[in-house]
């Protein structure tokens, strides 16, 4: 299995902000762009596997700044660290005024796929090569992280096991 480069996988969209994508405060709605980061970020994961994927976690959404209907959108994302079968993926949106020009990062995220085989089971993915400091200081970083998503995944599974399915109202 060849390693590939984080440029391999890149996947970039840049869009428009409307009126129906925003919120009471007239920017973009926050779900709105965490389903956008999804979806093209699963583009990178697929790009790097060439197998199905799953989202596995979506963790460290930071939104930085608000973006609103006078500015475009742009969803930058690529694979930054790899496991056996799971695969990192950074997402950097980038929020440009259309009448200045003037372009900030208005939100990061992280997020973990898992590639499967034809049965549907986890499947090894190749190594990720980081060339940009952007994408060395990711990768280096990226062993912290998982080892965190470890930890708070399990944390989650404990917590599941003791809250209630049953209906309120019954």
């Amino acid at each position: 299995m060849e390693a590939k480069t984080c440029n391999e996988t890149r996947v970039v969209r840049t869009s428009r902000i409307f009126p129906n994508d925003v919120n009471n405060h007239n920017t973009l709605f926050g779900g709105k762009l965490i389903s956008d980061i999804d979806m093209i970020a699963s583009i990178s994961a697929v790009r790097h596997s060439r197998l199905e994927c799953v989202t596995a976690s979506i963790d460290s959404v930071d939104f930085l700044s608000p973006i609103t209907p006078n500015d475009s959108v742009c969803i930058e994302t690529f694979v930054s660290s790899t496991g056996t079968s799971s695969m990192e993926v950074f997402a950097k949106v980038i929020a440009e005024d259309l009448m200045s020009g003037n372009r900030k990062i208005a939100a990061t995220a992280f997020l973990t796929f898992v590639a499967l085989d034809k049965n549907g089971r986890p499947t090894k993915v190749p190594r990720i090569i980081p060339e940009t400091e952007e994408e060395k200081k990711l990768f280096e970083t990226g062993k912290d992280r998982a080892e965190k998503r470890k930890e708070h995944r399990k944390n989650s599974k404990d917590l599941a096991s003791v809250l209630i399915t049953h209906k309120p109202w019954e």
